[in-house]
């Protein structure tokens, strides 16, 4: 039974080792370890400097909202550590979103408009870089960087006509984050 134990104990210690030895040889040799199912070459993501903390919803309030979207009072405000949604009555009704993104890269969420249909443009909010998408007139969103993180924003009027402009409506809230950041 010793035997056994041992035998199994020197397995262990191999099946150990290969693993590791497999490990060290997929790491580049600047010391980043390549992505399983990433494609040669790729590599983990830094990490990065936080940027800066914002309010809760953005550091913008519920009456600058309702101004901003120019539809009357929400039915539903949703709040939670990264995000915040309005709503009017209804499935399909007029929403407002704002989200907080720490430590994730903006070209994601860029290149998901980009995959629905709706190209980003570059823009420039308080010296941050970001992105602004729309579709005909009834959603925008408007992505704003900051070091590793970003704050985002997204107007849609459902099936609604809409009483202002998704775009103009993003960036009045987007330059009150901005200018309020901390």
């Amino acid at each position: 039974m010793a035997a056994r134990t041992l035998t199994s104990i020197g397995t262990s210690v191999l099946v150990s080792a290969a693993v590791l030895s497999a490990v060290v040889g997929c790491s580049s040799d600047d010391g980043a370890v390549d992505q399983p199912g990433d494609g040669a070459g790729s590599q983990a993501l830094a990490p990065t400097d936080p940027g800066p903390m914002f309010a809760e919803c953005g550091s913008v309030t519920d009456e600058e909202v309702v101004n901003a979207f120019n539809l009357g009072a929400f039915a539903t405000t949703t709040r939670n550590g990264v995000g915040c949604q309005w709503e009017v009555a209804g499935s399909s009704g007029p929403s407002v979103s704002f989200s907080w993104y720490r430590g994730s890269p903006i070209g994601r969420e860029r290149a998901g408009s980009d995959l629905l249909g709706r190209p980003a443009d570059d823009i420039t909010i308080g010296g941050h870089q970001g992105f602004i998408a729309s579709t005909a007139g009834s959603l925008c969103e408007l992505g704003i960087a900051f070091g590793g993180d970003f704050v985002h924003w997204s107007i849609t009027y459902g099936l609604l006509p809409p009483t202002a402009d998704p775009c103009t409506v993003a960036r009045d809230l987007m330059e009150k984050t901005v200018s309020r950041a901390q």
